[in-house]
């Protein structure tokens, strides 16, 4: 009797957990057609969350420094290039958020591509413009630039392909120069990963099967070009604070996936691969320098 109660008791349990997925899995199918009240909850939540963070960064972030006219700074030079790749970095995945989300609401693929790929550019744009009325920093012309790029590479493949064949990832390791200056490159894991320019690499992700179209490779495995830069302390390589910097540009050659092309019924599973998926597999990699150096990386993050 023991037995049979226990057997109902998971049965229950069992029923209650897939249909509670099922209800998930429901909620995020995208629609077929136009869904008004899905189109209106995204449409708000993007333009209150917008609100938010810009008012945000307005009272949190630009009020500790002094405000100034409008202005430009040339910054193409500093970092490494690394902030740049930062910016389109930023503007592709925005781009891709806002495009994904219209098409969960059933809105058309044009007005996908016209409303929700230029979220990215239209928030980073706002962003550069509150640095132009700042002493600190300026609007940056090679920002924008690099803005445009992350949003014409998701339309770009959206027109070209109907899909994204090549996908923008990151990936970060801790370096040793954050201990050196917390206060510029972070401190902590949380900072320096959005901060540490030393320990982040950008990624360009291809499938190969997109472009090859062969039975014999999984179809999501991918191979990935990646760049970044190491032994900078400041942005500025003239810095006379800072005149011993050992600045390196690296270029790397891996393997990755593409988790948004493991296949499963499941809708929680494939939102929460393509949530990952702006964060490059660690794989063996190849890294050549500036310094014209050769390494193999048995695992590289």
């Amino acid at each position: 009797m023991n037995n049979i109660f226990g057997y109902i008791v998971l049965f229950l349990l069992a029923s209650s957990s897939l249909y509670g997925q099922s209800k998930v899995d429901q909620f995020l199918k995208p629609s077929d057609s136009l869904n008004r009240s899905r189109r209106n909850a995204v449409v708000i939540t993007q333009a209150s969350l917008g609100t938010l963070t810009l008012v945000g960064l307005d009272r949190l972030w630009y009020a500790d420094y002094p405000r100034s006219k409008f202005k430009t700074v040339d910054d193409s030079e500093e970092w490494l290039q690394m902030d740049k790749f930062g910016h389109v970095f930023s503007s592709y995945q925005l781009g891709r958020i806002g495009a994904n989300t219209l098409n969960w609401a059933g809105v058309s693929k044009r007005d996908q591509l016209l409303y929700g790929s230029t979220l990215g550019l239209g928030f980073l744009t706002a962003v550069e413009i509150m640095d132009g009325f700042s002493e600190e920093w300026g609007f940056s012309w090679a920002d924008m630039a690099a803005n445009g790029l992350g949003t014409g590479l998701y339309v770009g493949q959206e027109l070209l392909w109907q899909e994204q064949r090549i996908l923008l990832k990151y990936s970060f390791h801790q370096t040793r120069f954050a201990d050196q200056r917390p206060d510029k490159l972070g401190s902590g894991l949380a900072e320096e990963f959005l901060k540490d320019y030393n320990g982040q690499t950008y990624w360009l992700s291809a499938n190969l099967n997109s472009f090859l179209k062969t039975d014999y490779l999984p179809n999501w495995l991918n191979f990935a070009f990646g760049y970044g830069a190491d032994g900078m302390l400041t942005g500025d390589p003239n810095d006379p604070l800072f005149p011993d910097q050992n600045r390196v540009q690296q270029y790397y050659f891996s393997l990755d996936i593409d988790l948004s092309r493991i296949k499963t019924n499941s809708r929680l599973l494939k939102t929460i691969f393509d949530v990952f998926n702006v964060i490059k597999v660690p794989f063996p990699a190849l890294e050549l320098n500036s310094q014209g150096r050769v390494k193999l990386h048995y695992l590289y993050f």
